[in-house]
């Protein structure tokens, strides 16, 4: 089974389709590089958060670091979702989807005053606070404003969440959060601070977390946290257990959202906190699976000891191989006969490290496309424009009809802002 089942089909005629469409169709018809989303499947990625949490006070938040277009914005607004923000781009994009103030919480380990200020001013429900520092600027700018600023304090449980080491963050070395062990004199001090209201208390331990112990053991530290604050008369309304749930790229197994979610319930109602409210953050696990890169083969290239096929897309347009050394599925768009090759998918950049994928046996020839799975999340996200090229175009499919919800750049732009010496 592909990964992104059911939505993602080899049909009888071996042409791989989403939602019902064929890839290598949307391809020609808008261009490559392109992603290509399916909102169907992210709504229904939705749909175990909710029915989780259904009868329960809680707020979930997308994260949409995971993948910004404003159009999936809308998608998980529409559809009930908060957004998690990082930067005040990213305030600005949730301004543009329509997302108001009270749905958004702003998270980040370097929030600028310029930042903080233009999210007091929208009424944003929360700042997710990681430093002593960052509380007093915080409440300096919420004075200056005549507000109080809406404060919850991100802490480092120090928990392994057994993932990646670049995407690890709720160790003791990682930067983010305040750590466990000063995080209650740090809410003394949040207390203490004029332009601050004390409502929460947050973490965050990693992304692609496939195990449900990491989840629960953050959670009992902040619980521990929750009831010392009660007796030092700071009450919390509201826990952030942050996002992170991995999803399937190759052979991983992680939790159901609501098998991960029924257990962090149960957690809290054993220890006597099923009244407060739940928020939660997932990213990855709503758009990862929801998604495509395709990429047309442009040369095939025999050598002694590694045969490359060369595409169109390249570690601009999706930088996790380069990055993380992530293994994403590459599949033909359009099966062919005979026998397959083993090939190292790479990009036209100028850099060894410009890969997509290593050793796939693939059965292809120059101008076929390629799709690359589960490319959802921190895809078009983190693209860049190195070697002066441009970002890849991006379609929706709503209702079974592709949308084209992002234009693809021209060379023309990415230096419209530079200037020539006089």
């Amino acid at each position: 089974m592909l990964p992104g089942a059911p939505h993602l089909v080899r049909n009888g005629a071996g042409t791989l389709t989403l939602d019902g469409l064929a890839l290598a169709d949307l391809a020609r018809e808008f261009g490559s590089p392109l992603y290509v989303y399916s909102q169907q499947a992210m709504l229904d990625a939705l749909a175990p958060y909710q029915r989780a949490l259904a009868g329960r006070r809680h707020q979930i938040c997308y994260a949409m670091k995971a993948n910004s277009n404003l159009a999936v914005l809308q998608t998980f607004a529409r559809a009930g979702c908060g957004l998690d923000i990082v930067s005040g781009g990213e305030l600005l994009r949730a301004q543009a989807a329509g997302v108001p103030g009270e749905h958004i919480v702003f998270s980040g380990v370097g929030k600028t005053p310029a930042e903080m200020r233009a999210a007091l001013q929208y009424g944003v429900r929360c700042f997710n606070v990681e430093s002593l520092p960052e509380l007093d600027t915080l409440s300096a700018e919420a004075v200056a404003q005549g507000r109080r600023a809406p404060v919850s304090l991100r802490v480092n449980p120090d928990v392994d969440a057994g993932t990646h080491p670049y995407i690890s963050t709720g160790l003791r070395d990682n930067k983010f959060g305040v750590p466990h062990d000063a995080a209650r004199a740090a809410y003394r001090h949040a207390a203490s601070l004029p332009g601050l209201e004390v409502v929460g208390i947050d973490c965050h331990i990693g992304s692609q977390i496939t195990q449900i112990a990491p989840y629960l053991d953050a959670l009992d530290r902040l619980l521990d946290l929750v009831e010392a604050l009660a007796d030092d008369g700071i009450p919390l309304h509201h826990i952030d257990v942050g996002g992170g749930l991995g999803i399937r790229y190759a052979d991983e197994d992680p939790p159901a959202a609501d098998a991960l979610i029924a257990q962090l319930l149960q957690r809290l109602d054993a220890r006597g906190h099923g009244q407060r409210e739940l928020l939660m953050e997932p990213g990855r696990s709503l758009v990862g699976n929801a998604g495509v890169l395709l990429t047309q083969v442009q040369v095939l290239k025999p050598g002694p000891s590694k045969n490359f096929c060369i595409v169109d897309a390249a570690m601009n347009d999706l930088v996790r191989p380069a990055m993380y050394e992530a293994w994403m599925a590459i599949e033909a768009c359009q099966a062919r006969p005979g026998p397959a090759t083993t090939w190292d998918v790479v990009g036209p950049v100028c850099e060894s490290g410009d890969w997509i994928g290593r050793e796939r046996a693939l059965a292809v020839q120059p101008g076929d496309v390629l799709a690359v799975l589960s490319a959802g999340a921190y895809g078009m996200a983190m693209a860049s424009n190195y070697n002066t090229r441009p970002r890849a175009a991006e379609v929706l499919i709503v209702g079974g009809q592709p949308q084209l919800v992002r234009e693809r750049e021209q060379v023309a732009q990415l230096f419209a802002g530079e200037r020539l010496l006089a």
